[in-house]
């Protein structure tokens, strides 16, 4: 199946006749689910293989699983987990038993959405928060340091292989340092580059091997002045590709978001110009998305060989207890104050 370089959401909780239409004829490459699309077990079931009916093959469906404020799926049918903060709590005591953690976690999380039919989640978050910076990350961060974000990250990543389901680093090159929220409007980031090295880009260094990556609507002005990450061809050629070394599958984070400006097929055409693999649209408008389908071209070349080389590793481990694995992570976050599985 050829497909276009672009992942697109949807209106509800099943596909309507024109958005049916829509992804037979423009062939995107995922889907990514939110709360508006999901409401009970057999809906998602049902709605993850009807997308796959309709564009003809097994095409990835993502969700922004983190835990804490960020996740599409929770009680009653599903279990909420902790923010990043909690492993970080955990691992500032007792390293091991963070690690050990923040893994489990992932792989819980993983085989929860594995069953839905959903396997890309957009994790593990590696940006490094520094104080004045928005709340936008916050509690989502894995710690304060580098080293530690890094470590954090990466188990609960190969948590989440464990399970068949990929992960998606972000947010490249780093949104930690932004004094603004990227959903609502554009964040500059004047350091210098040496500390952006040494800080904000060190943890992504560590993660580069990950198959899949999300860029930041965040312009880092002693490098591109001009532009956000997204669609800067020096971020992406020098910073991610460059001196970070992110090797994976690259996407935008969502053209919707308020940080970018322009029509979404000029948003698109930018993220793609700039080494964006793929281009990301979130929200559902049908409009929006034909104008971004129609500014992407099909994946081809290196693109899509970074696409194949990333959905041939949704194998997952088998001879895994979820029950016992429950108990053992509520275990690990016992007696830290910040709580376990809900």
């Amino acid at each position: 199946m050829t497909a276009r370089a672009f992942i697109c959401g949807l209106s509800g909780q099943a596909i309507t006749a024109d958005e049916a239409a829509f992804l037979r004829e423009a062939a995107p490459w995922g889907l990514i689910l939110f709360k508006r699309n999901i409401d009970n077990p057999a809906q998602v079931k049902a709605l993850t293989n009807e997308f796959r009916t309709v564009v003809g093959w097994d095409a990835p469906i993502l969700v922004d699983q983190e835990g804490g404020r960020v996740q599409r799926l929770g009680p009653p049918h599903w279990p909420a987990y902790p923010a990043g903060k909690a492993y970080a709590v955990v691992y500032e005591a007792d390293s091991a038993r963070g690690l050990e953690a923040a893994r489990l976690g992932g792989r819980l999380i993983g085989e929860d959405l594995r069953a839905l039919g959903i396997d890309v989640d957009c994790i593990p978050v590696a940006d490094v928060p520094v104080a004045g910076a928005d709340a936008v990350i916050g509690d989502r961060a894995f710690g304060t340091t580098p080293d530690q974000v890094a470590a954090l990250a990466g188990a609960q990543a190969e948590g989440l292989m464990a399970a068949g389901v990929l992960p998606v680093l972000k947010h490249l090159p780093g949104h930690g340092r932004a004094t603004a929220d990227s959903h609502l409007k554009l964040p500059v980031v004047e350091t210098d580059r040496a500390t952006l090295e040494a800080s904000d880009f060190a943890a992504f260094q560590k993660l580069s091997s990950l198959p899949l990556g999300m860029t930041a609507h965040v312009v880092f002005s002693a490098i591109d002045a001009a532009a956000p990450a997204t669609t800067s061809a020096i971020m992406i050629r020098e910073v991610i590709r460059g001196s970070i070394g992110f090797t994976g599958l690259l996407m935008s984070d969502d053209v919707s978001m308020g940080a970018l400006s322009g029509t979404f097929a000029e948003r698109s055409k930018a993220a793609i110009a700039a080494g964006c693999d793929l281009v990301l649209h979130c929200n559902g408008n049908l409009a929006e998305m034909r104008d971004v389908a129609s500014a992407v071209p099909q994946l081809a070349g290196e693109a899509l060989a970074r696409a194949d080389r990333a959905l041939a590793l949704r194998r997952g481990q088998g001879g895994f207890d979820a029950v016992a694995a429950r108990t053992q992570f509520a275990s690990l976050l016992n007696g830290t104050g910040v709580g376990a599985v809900a």
